[in-house]
């Protein structure tokens, strides 16, 4: 549905830019990760352990910046990704003040059994679109998100 915002063209383009884009980004969220409910998982939690799968072991305020979330919220989400022994928190050994957050064996064992589907999802999410299709979405949301 488009903007009922009475204003001027240029101001109902961009709203009306901005509620496809909210939408669109909430439904792709929303299928392409159903999956991660039947494994009690949140999506910032797949994030986090989706970020020390492909990257090692990071700390704290990387993993926030990684899956874009706020590092109060991420201390909740380690600890309880924590208490499923799926991470574990090391404090480092050239600077106590500082720690990182390491995939356990578990935790990597889970995400090897998960990717697959979520990439498949991943996939025939977008699959309405042509691969130049795809690749034109992808320049437009680097637009918009890098301002």
């Amino acid at each position: 549905m488009p903007t009922h915002y009475d204003g001027t063209p240029a101001e109902r383009r961009a709203l009306d830019a901005f509620i496809k884009l909210s939408r669109a980004a909430e439904t792709a969220s929303t299928r392409i990760n159903a999956h991660l409910h039947q494994h009690d998982l949140t999506i910032s939690q797949f994030g986090v352990l989706e970020a020390l799968y492909h990257l090692g072991p990071l700390q704290p305020s990387e993993l926030a910046a990684k899956i874009l979330t706020s590092t109060a919220n991420l201390t909740t989400v380690l600890d309880n990704l924590e208490r499923r022994h799926l991470v574990e928190r090391h404090r480092r050994t050239d600077d106590r003040r500082r720690l990182d957050v390491h995939l356990t064996d578990a935790g990597h064992a889970l995400v090897h059994r998960l990717l697959p589907d979520h990439v498949r999802g991943v996939v025939a999410f977008f699959d309405v679109l042509t691969a130049e299709e795809q690749k034109q979405l992808v320049h437009l949301c680097r637009a918009v998100g890098t301002q």
